[in-house]
């Protein structure tokens, strides 16, 4: 669990932040590759995302089931891990689990808010502990920091990248294909390939930008 004060962005560019798959690939170095699956309701879709872990270890993806809320001025996006029939676990990535994941945005003040992030995640594979205690020192809150950053640059980007088009505010322009809950089922842990990367040496790592 950690929090950012964003101070120059309003809370509803941050939101948008975090929707808009097309403005990831500009913020987010870690991620290879992100899409949308299908809506399930006006505030509700399945979702796809891979994330490049450092080398040595083995690059992660989930499927997941991400839900949206304004709150009046404020802002609540959650997601968890799901199956899909059609996106089963791929050879060339290890499965992750998101139990429970979630966002809350909370007005500031003017043109402020501040950002609380909360994430319980299985990374699956029994990793070392050195990479646990790596994650959670330095990734979540650098990656909170970029987010900031990209909240700055947003509005400018968008001004040149479909302006009006926000399928997250508007649903009428939403235009995934439908998916039932019944093609849906939690994804458990224990159901999936456990690989063993307990044996990576620490001073293997790579120093890529996942710390930057």
């Amino acid at each position: 669990q950690t929090r950012i004060s964003c101070k120059d962005v309003p809370a509803e560019t941050l939101y948008d932040v975090l929707h808009d798959t097309r403005y990831r690939k500009k913020w987010d170095s870690n991620m290879i590759e992100t899409y949308d699956i299908g809506r399930l309701t006006v505030n509700a879709d399945v979702g796809y995302y891979s994330w490049k872990c450092p080398s040595p270890l083995k690059n992660r993806d989930f499927v997941t089931l991400r839900s949206w809320l304004p709150l009046g001025n404020d802002y609540m996006i959650i997601n968890y891990s799901v199956k899909h029939p059609k996106y089963p676990p791929r050879k060339d990535f290890v499965r992750a689990v998101s139990l429970q994941t979630g966002y809350l945005i909370k007005a500031n003040g003017d043109g402020a808010c501040i950002l609380y992030y909360l994430t319980q995640v299985d990374p699956r594979g029994s990793l070392p502990k050195w990479v646990v205690n790596r994650v959670s020192q330095f990734v979540a809150p650098k990656a909170m920091k970029k987010i900031y950053k990209a909240g700055l640059k947003y509005p400018e980007w968008k001004r040149r990248h479909d302006p009006e088009y926000k399928p997250w505010v508007y649903p009428e322009q939403n235009t995934l294909p439908s998916v039932s809950l019944a093609e849906l089922s939690v994804q458990h842990a224990e159901s999936l390939e456990n690989i063993d990367e307990t044996g990576l040496p620490e001073e293997h790592l790579s120093t890529s930008d996942h710390e930057a």
